[in-house]
C-alpha cells in the first residue's frame, strides 16, 4: 500500500471515529421552520394562491421523478378576486435557519423531504442564483474538508466523478431539470435556536459552485431529510424526527424535532396517537411512502379502485407524504371520486377557483359565518385520519370563496402539508413507522 493510501486509510478511520463520537453526544435537537411566505403580509387567500402555484410545479417535480380572515368551517359527519405576485416554482414550504463553516455563516435552507442532499451555494460562483444572505467561501473556513472519492458518501451520490482522491465532484438533479452541482465535503453546521446552537462537525454537504433553478431562491440551498445516506436525519444518526405545522396563516414557527426530542407524548391528550408502517420504494428510495387504502367522505368510503393507490413493481404509483407539498394531489380514479362527492354533499353553488388554481370551490353565502361541510378521513393500513375542515377546505369572507385544497394528478398521490397542519407526525426511521397525533403546533 503506497504511502497516498495509507493516508487515505487513516484520515477515513479518523473520521469515522469523530462521526461515532458526534452521534454519541447528540441526543437530540430542535429546530424551528418558517414558512416561507410568513413575513409577507399576505391575506389568507393570497397565500392560497402561491402555495397553490407552487405545488403544482412541485407535483410536477415530484411525479416526474416518478389578511382576509374567512368564513369559521365546520365538519359534521354526513347528515349530522384574482392577486399579481410574484411567486417562484418552489423547491418546499419551509425554512430552517442554521450556520456553517468556522467562523460560522449564518443562512436559510429550504427543507425538503423528498430529497436527501445537504447543499448550500458556494464561491466561486460558475452560476448561482442571488440569494437573501452571503454566498459560503470555504476558502476561509478551519473546518471545510473535501470528502474522498473513496468515501461511501461520494458513492451514494447518484452521480459523481473524481478528479482526484479528495475531489469528489457531484451532479444531484431534481425532476424538474434544477440541478446543484459542485464538491461534496464536510463541514461544522451550527443548528437549533440562535441563543443556544449545537454544533455539528463533519455533515457531509454539496459545495455548489453551479446552481440551476426557479425555486432554489427562497433559501440559500436545501437541507434533504429523506431516507437515504446523505439526507441530514441520516448523518445525524438520531434514528427518528418529528414536526408539527403551524397553521397557513399563523406566523408563529414550527416545530421540527430529531432523536430524543422527538416524542409525541408531549402532544398526547384526549386524541391516542395511531401509527401505520412506512412503505419503501426501490425506484425512489428517499420518499417516504404510505399505504393509503381509501378515502372516506361524509361518513361514505368511496368506491375507490385498489389499484389507485397501490405502488407499483415498476415503481410507479403509490402515495407519499412531503413537507414541501401545500396541496394534496390525489391519482385521478380516485380524484374523481373525492371531487364527485364534494360536490354532491356540499349544498353550496360551485364557483369558478382558477384565479386561486384550486379545482373545487364553492361559493359562501352573504354574510354567512359558518358552513357545514362533509367530513374527509384518509383510511391507512391500521389507522383513520380524521381531517379537521380547515385542513381541506379554506374559506374566505373577501373573495367569497370556499375551496377544496386537493388536485388530482397522473400515478402518484401526495399529501400535503394542508392536511397536516395540527398534526405532531413522528417519522421513525428504525422502526419503519410513521405516527400522527393531532396537536395545537404554535403551543409545542
Amino acid at each position: 500500500m503506497g504511502m497516498g493510501a495509507v493516508q487515505v486509510f487513516f484520515l477515513l478511520q479518523l473520521w469515522a471515529l469523530i462521526d461515532m463520537a458526534r452521534c454519541s453526544s447528540l441526543s437530540g435537537l430542535r429546530v424551528e421552520l418558517t414558512h416561507v411566505d410568513s413575513n409577507g403580509n399576505f391575506s389568507k387567500f393570497e397565500l392560497l394562491q402561491r402555495a397553490a402555484l407552487r405545488s403544482s410545479h412541485r407535483v410536477a417535480r415530484l411525479t416526474s421523478a416518478d389578511g382576509g380572515s374567512g368564513a369559521v368551517v365546520k365538519a359534521t359527519d354526513a347528515g349530522s378576486g384574482q392577486v399579481q405576485a410574484s411567486v417562484h416554482a418552489g423547491s418546499g414550504e419551509f425554512l430552517m435557519d442554521l450556520a456553517i463553516g468556522t467562523p460560522s455563516l449564518a443562512y436559510s435552507a429550504i427543507l425538503d423531504t423528498g430529497s436527501d442532499l445537504i447543499w448550500t451555494q458556494c464561491k466561486p460562483c460558475v452560476r448561482c442564483f442571488l440569494q437573501p444572505s452571503a454566498v459560503f467561501d470555504p476558502s476561509i473556513s478551519s473546518t471545510y474538508k473535501k470528502l474522498p472519492c473513496t468515501g461511501e458518501l461520494c458513492h451514494a451520490l447518484p452521480t459523481s466523478r473524481c478528479a482526484a482522491a479528495f475531489d469528489c465532484k457531484y451532479l444531484y438533479t431534481y425532476g424538474d431539470s434544477s440541478s446543484t452541482q459542485g464538491v461534496l465535503a464536510s463541514e461544522t453546521f451550527e443548528l437549533g435556536s440562535d441563543a443556544k446552537p449545537t454544533a455539528v462537525p463533519g455533515v457531509a454537504f454539496g459545495c455548489g459552485d453551479t446552481n440551476v433553478g426557479n425555486g432554489f431562491s427562497q433559501g440559500a440551498g436545501i437541507v434533504g431529510l429523506g431516507r437515504g445516506p446523505l439526507s441530514l436525519i441520516s448523518q445525524l444518526g438520531l434514528g427518528k424526527f418529528s414536526y408539527c405545522l403551524t397553521s397557513l396563516d399563523q406566523s408563529k414557527k414550527s416545530p421540527l424535532l430529531f432523536g430524543s426530542l422527538a416524542d409525541l407524548s408531549a402532544s398526547e391528550g384526549t386524541v391516542a396517537v395511531q401509527s401505520i408502517p412506512l412503505l419503501k420504494n426501490p425506484q425512489q428510495p428517499s420518499f417516504y411512502y404510505l399505504p393509503l387504502k381509501g378515502i372516506t367522505v361524509g361518513g361514505t368510503r368511496l368506491q375507490i379502485p385498489s389499484s389507485a393507490f397501490a405502488l407499483q413493481q415498476d415503481g410507479t404509483g403509490g402515495v407519499i407524504i412531503d413537507s414541501g407539498t401545500s396541496i394534496t394531489y390525489l391519482e385521478a380514479a380516485a380524484y374523481r371520486q373525492v371531487k364527485r362527492a364534494f360536490l354532491n354533499q356540499v349544498q353550496l353553488r360551485a364557483a369558478d377557483g382558477s384565479d386561486v388554481g384550486l379545482d373545487v370551490c364553492f361559493s359562501l353565502p352573504a354574510g354567512a359565518s359558518s358552513v357545514t361541510v362533509p367530513k374527509l378521513t384518509f383510511n391507512f393500513d391500521g389507522a383513520d385520519l380524521d381531517l379537521p375542515a380547515e385542513n381541506y377546505l379554506i374559506a374566505d369572507s373577501s373573495t367569497g370563496l370556499l375551496c377544496l385544497t386537493i388536485m388530482g394528478s397522473r400515478g402518484l398521490s401526495i399529501i400535503g402539508n394542508f392536511q397536516q397542519q395540527n398534526l405532531h407526525i413522528l417519522y421513525d426511521l428504525k422502526q419503519e413507522i410513521l405516527s400522527f397525533v393531532p396537536t395545537q403546533c404554535d403551543k409545542l
